[in-house]
């Protein structure tokens, strides 16, 4: 009898180690991911970010769940919320190029470099106004506003945006000086310039594509050196408008998301697999088409690299336009 009991104490031991042995080492990931976009609802951020991440669960044993933290200066207040959740890959954060400029804003105190990011793509940049606008080129729109001075409400997104430093690349290649009106992102700069409260908005392509085809906004250009065809109209690139453009443009966009960088190596690699797998996918392919974006697919060092010469670029044209509050030096972000 007592070796049966033994035996059966020896058996129920086994079986409770092997129970618990899957709750002990469970692999990332074990419990469901949220994703915090920096920018506001609807706006190209946003849209990007639902579309991969819905596209990276076929892939992972997980949902992820997008969410919007937005506020602060250049986002910072979303890459702050992130940055200050475990490193355990269970919090991403939804960003794009413009969170670059947040340290020289004095929006945080970090480089880019402490995020390990993953680009999906982007999508060119233009002026738009109002339908109703008097204003049916670009270079009416320029005369009237160096006619006066700062008188022309710009939505741009918020400051040290791309788009803000698209408006501020188009005031300093034309001599023009518009009133600079930020907006809590791409789709309420959009709003106020349907309604009437900002003169001119200067956002993507993808973000202003419905309200170009619906008769909502009016293109005046592409801040590309190519022109672009849609809706079955040519919208013509600034830079045949003004020579000296090229000194300040184009910026484009980098989109997409990023995990702590000090996150665990197997996190990262399953990030990665998931990302590399929804990104060779029909339906991203199809949604890129769709909605005017060119694909990116960069992560890790790849993807490191872009953001490194897109601070240095944006940061370093904001403190030569005046527009930083930080000096790039004492960030050790180098000059492009």
């Amino acid at each position: 009898m007592k070796n049966l009991a033994t035996s059966i104490g020896l058996a129920a031991a086994l079986a409770a180690s092997v129970a618990v042995a899957p709750a002990t080492a469970q692999e990332y990931p074990f419990r469901d991911i949220t994703t915090a976009v920096v920018w506001g609802a609807g706006g190209g951020t946003d849209s990007i970010n639902r579309m991969i991440m819905a596209e990276m669960e076929k892939h992972l044993p997980v949902s992820i769940s997008v969410i919007n933290q937005t506020g602060g200066v250049a986002g910072s207040n979303g890459m702050t919320y992130v940055m200050n959740q475990p490193d355990d890959g269970y919090t991403l954060v939804g960003l794009s190029e413009s969170n670059v400029t947040a340290a020289v804003q004095g929006g945080w105190d970090k480089r880019f470099n402490y995020w390990h990011p993953f680009i999906v793509g982007g999508s060119p940049d233009l002026i738009s106004v109002p339908a109703n606008s008097p204003y049916n080129t670009l270079q009416e729109l320029v005369e009237a506003a160096k006619a006066e001075p700062g008188s022309i409400p710009a939505a741009a997104s918020g400051s040290g945006s791309i788009h803000h430093l698209n408006l501020l690349a188009i005031e300093n290649g034309t001599g023009a000086k518009f009133k600079f009106v930020p907006y809590k992102g791409s789709a309420p700069g959009q709003e106020a310039a349907v309604a009437g409260e900002v003169a001119l908005v200067v956002t993507s392509l993808a973000e202003q594509a419905p309200l170009i085809a619906g008769g909502q906004l009016k293109p005046l250009a592409m801040l590309t050196p190519e022109d672009a065809e849609f809706n079955g109209q040519k919208i013509q690139s600034a830079f045949s408008m003004y020579e000296g453009l090229d000194k300040y443009l184009p910026l484009k966009q980098a989109i997409g998301f990023a995990v702590h960088t000090s996150a665990p190596d197997d996190v990262k690699a399953k990030l990665t697999d998931a990302f590399d797998k929804a990104i060779a996918s029909d339906v991203v392919a199809e949604w890129a088409a769709a909605n005017n974006y060119d694909i990116g697919g960069q992560s890790g060092d790849d993807a490191t690299a872009i953001f490194d010469k897109l601070e240095s670029t944006f940061a370093w044209t904001l403190w030569d336009l005046g527009a930083a509050k930080v000096d790039p030096s004492t960030l050790n972000i180098p000059k492009p």
